[in-house]
């Protein structure tokens, strides 16, 4: 998927909704429980009734991982029938990968040509060269990690230099030397709102991957005041406030409704901007 296939998306569904498939087996309905591979059915589900109001998903590997070879089925599962059959549906790989060169060209490997994501999401700690090889992926792209909304992030994220410029800054601006850096999304959290507009200042064209709308407290209103770029540049992540909207029958249905909500609210602001 190229940028602009993104954009377009974005613009023909006004919406820049993320859903998280971060699946729990102790939290899907039970009846799922019963069929041959719960996890999947409960995927299928969750995007057959949100696909036309959601323009990414991402599953959190780890949710898979966790189930061990079962699980992995389960995530090659879903991304081969979003490409089947919402092929503009932008997929996000959230593994959060990051090691010395050849590793990393591995990483990338998997999930860009095995699994046949549209990105995957980076920790930057090693530098450029355990970025770079994902980097060099063509029409894919990486999400880097630059301000997160977990309370560990101000360990280390907020420190300043001599010069009391903050490593969050410095991990943007050095970003923007490495080699294919057009292929550089960025994670920022929701729960950081005031910080938009010194990232934008940093990366004004790069699109912004923002996770903490909804279960944990993030403002969509704050987010989109400073986040948003003339290309809208925004994925908003929802998970469990979405996919876990109900435990019953109709979890499906109210996942829809949860997640036609944000898009609505996502379609106000975006009138507002004048898009």
């Amino acid at each position: 998927m190229t940028k602009e296939q993104l954009i377009s998306q974005i613009k023909a569904k006004k919406s820049f909704l993320c859903v998280g498939l971060d699946v729990d087996l102790d939290k899907i309905p039970a009846h799922l429980l019963e069929t041959e591979d719960p996890i999947f059915e409960f995927n299928k589900a969750i995007i057959d009734a949100t696909h036309d109001v959601t323009v990414a998903y991402k599953p959190n590997t780890a949710f898979y991982e966790a189930y061990g070879l079962k699980g992995w089925k389960s995530l090659v599962r879903t991304i081969d029938y979003l490409n089947e059959n919402y092929p503009e549906i932008f997929t996000i790989a959230d593994a959060k990968r990051g090691d010395i060169g050849n590793t990393s060209t591995r990483y990338a490997a998997a999930f860009f040509n095995d699994i046949k994501f549209d990105s995957v999401t980076v920790a930057p700690y090693m530098g450029s060269d355990s970025v770079e090889p994902f980097l060099a992926f063509e029409n894919k792209f990486t999400i880097m990690l630059a301000l997160t909304s977990n309370k560990g992030g101000l360990d280390f994220q907020l420190l300043k230099d001599q010069d009391g410029v903050t490593l969050y800054e410095n991990v943007l601006k050095t970003s923007l030397e490495w080699k294919n850096n057009e292929n550089l999304m960025y994670v920022v959290g929701a729960t950081r709102p005031e910080y938009f507009q010194k990232i934008r200042n940093i990366v004004p064209d790069h699109f912004l991957l923002v996770p903490g709308v909804g279960a944990q407290g993030g403002d969509l209103q704050g987010v989109c005041q400073y986040g948003l770029n003339s290309d809208i540049g925004l994925l908003v992540n929802s998970s469990r406030g979405i996919i876990y909207a109900s435990s019953e029958q109709d979890f499906a249905q109210k996942a829809r409704l949860k997640a036609v909500e944000l898009q609505q609210e996502m379609l106000g602001i975006l009138e507002k901007k004048g898009f």
